[in-house]
């Protein structure tokens, strides 16, 4: 019997926990960090971490990760080894994602912790920035 690629993809993703008021509003955080690195020519992919309803840093137990793309496989084993307790990502990386699209590194039965996690909040303007900003480098390459 044959498996379709929606078959395992659905296998493979974590159990997801449900996106809540406030993710909106630090994913929106992210997106402006995502932006501010597009307008520096930077890959704009924006990240901010918040513990207890402010941004945080260092140890980061107790905290949430507000990422405009879905971690990859570097990004997903530090948040698991800087002990993230939930991770929010906008926008799915079917090539790289390493919560689950690509690879299965966050969560993986092999490591000692858990995150919690959520994705699609604001996925279109996660998409949209990281889209946007590898048409406008394409026309650029062109022009050249």
């Amino acid at each position: 019997m044959r498996v379709s690629k929606a078959q395992v993809s659905r296998r493979v993703l974590p159990k997801y926990r449900q996106e809540t008021m406030e993710d909106s509003r630090w994913m929106s955080a992210a997106l402006r960090e995502a932006r501010r690195g597009a307008a520096e020519d930077e890959v704009p992919i924006g990240a901010v971490v918040v513990h207890q309803g402010t941004l945080a840093n260092y140890r980061l137990s107790g905290c949430c990760l507000y990422v405009t793309i879905e971690p990859c496989a570097m990004c997903a084993s530090a948040a698991t080894h800087a002990r993230v307790e939930r991770l929010i990502y906008g926008a799915r990386d079917p090539k790289a994602g390493a919560a689950g699209s690509a690879l299965r590194v966050l969560n993986h039965a092999k490591l000692n912790h858990r995150v919690l996690v959520t994705h699609g909040v604001l996925k279109d303007e996660c998409s949209a920035v990281v889209r946007e900003f590898f048409r406008r480098k394409r026309r650029e390459r062109l022009n050249i």
